[in-house]
């Protein structure tokens, strides 16, 4: 299955795979889809499947080639094109558990449906045109999503927003392609189809909105990969009681002994819209204990790796390691004060870095602490739910072609360059952002796209 190859030639095929995910639970649902689904289902059912309305719901039996009976289950058959593939699709809600699933999928393969290979029902959707490309791999980043962002990004791309937004840009790019025509054709007609200036006008301004979508990159990967939130600080400065009061749950053993953590705990933390890989680390100190000594290497090697750092020092003993302080400067940080309980008055503020005052014993000062972590997240503001964000290298990659060639195209206008020359720019452009929603792709990039998505979807 690993090398199978999505091609146009096998829609023809019928195929079937459990579409919810593995283990245990009240239903689990398998997926036929292609020319013959309507045909296996009869088969193995116990009801007059081709009778059937499209978009209802049968009760009835599975039973297998020998008429054994299997399951009972809810039938609902889908008719082309109303479906997610496009083709007459089947679904069969059977009960949950991982051993009566099997035998369901296992009756249906031996009526006559090939087990789907990973992602080919969207693949199919994608070549009977229910999705364009952005949209299908919008389906995976929807599925994969860790924050509420993350899915607001995610369903908006699947609405087809970015779609959209490529389709503007490749019009606007097609129209000015005729006058670049126009001008070759008919250079001695003094036809004013557009002046240059206005050309390189407009040229300017999609390759500016072309720039910017490419930049949410950065930004919209993060939303989608989530952060690595480092807790860093000498020992005993409250590290531990910090993630304990951040999950709202006792995760870290936290003790008046100095080193209790030798290594690296690791949490998933959601604050707000955003998900956080949150991460605590040993305490830095000089030590001779080598337990101890590779905590601390595995904490500096965290503190390297980490989106974000939290340096936590212990507001009653003021900055212990000053060395830590300018390695935290050179990340994103926020210096955290904690155990703010045990002093009278706030401790002096460091410059060059965040300051937040808390007490990870008592639950204090945390919605401070949240708000600094969203500050330095979003630097220039959090990106508005109406803005398109592109989390796909792939997309990222396209744009910065079509950035390129536009750029080689104003400089050959302003330079002088017959538009004739400037053509293949053009056309490079328009190729690239083709390639994002999927008007000019080849076999094995729709392959190495599909391959990603899980069985049955």
């Amino acid at each position: 299955m690993q090398n199978f190859v999505h091609r146009s030639t096998e829609l023809e095929e019928t195929i079937a795979a459990v579409a919810t995910p593995p283990g245990e639970g009240g239903v689990a649902v398998i997926r036929i889809s292609g020319k013959e689904a309507i045909a296996i289902a009869e088969k193995i059912f116990t009801g007059p499947v081709r009778e059937y309305k499209s978009h209802t719901a049968h009760l009835g039996k599975i039973v297998d080639e020998r008429g054994v009976f299997v399951d009972e289950v809810l039938l609902l058959p889908m008719r082309a094109p109303r479906s997610y593939t496009g083709e007459d699709t089947v679904e069969i809600h059977c009960h949950g558990g991982s051993l009566i699933t099997r035998k369901v999928l296992e009756t249906v393969i031996r009526a006559g449906a090939r087990p789907a290979a990973p992602g080919e029902f969207t693949f199919k959707a994608f070549m009977h045109g229910k999705l364009d490309l952005a949209q299908a791999e919008a389906v995976q980043e929807l599925i994969s999503a860790r924050s509420e962002l993350a899915l607001h990004f995610a369903e908006q791309q699947l609405q087809g927003a970015l779609s959209k937004e490529i389709s503007a840009f490749q019009k606007e790019l097609t129209d000015l392609a005729a006058i670049f025509e126009a001008w070759v054709d008919f250079p001695e007609e003094g036809l004013e189809f557009a002046s240059q200036e206005e050309v390189l006008e407009i040229l300017a301004r999609i390759q500016e909105r072309i720039s910017k979508l490419s930049n949410s990159f950065y930004e919209g990967r993060k939303l989608h990969e989530g952060f690595s939130l480092c807790l860093i600080g000498p020992p005993n400065a409250g590290k531990s009681s910090l993630m304990n009061a951040l999950l709202k749950k006792e995760r870290a053993i936290v003790t008046e002994i100095p080193g209790t953590t030798r290594d690296l705990l690791e949490e998933e933390l959601s604050l707000g819209v955003l998900n956080f890989r949150l991460i605590d680390t040993a305490g830095i100190r000089k030590t001779e204990e080598r337990i101890e000594q590779e905590g601390i290497v595995r904490s500096k090697t965290a503190l390297a790796q980490a989106d974000l750092v939290l340096l936590i020092f212990d507001a009653s003993r003021g900055i212990e390691d000053p060395e830590l302080l300018e390695e935290a400067r050179k990340k994103k940080a926020i210096l955290v004060w904690n155990k703010i309980d045990l002093i009278d008055s706030s401790p002096r503020p460091v410059e060059g870095i965040p300051n937040v005052c808390i007490s990870a014993k008592e639950r204090k000062g945390l919605e401070d602490l949240k708000h600094a972590i969203d500050a330095l997240i979003w630097q220039n503001g959090a990106p508005q739910k109406e803005e398109i964000l592109i989390t796909s290298m792939r997309h990222r990659q396209a744009l910065v072609e079509a950035d390129d060639a536009l750029e080689m195209l104003i400089t050959g206008l302003k330079d002088g360059v017959s538009p004739e020359f400037l053509s293949s720019e053009m056309r490079r452009a328009l190729s690239a952002l083709g390639t994002i929603i999927g008007t000019n792709i080849t076999e094995d990039i729709l392959s190495a796209i599909f391959s990603k998505f899980c069985v049955g979807k």
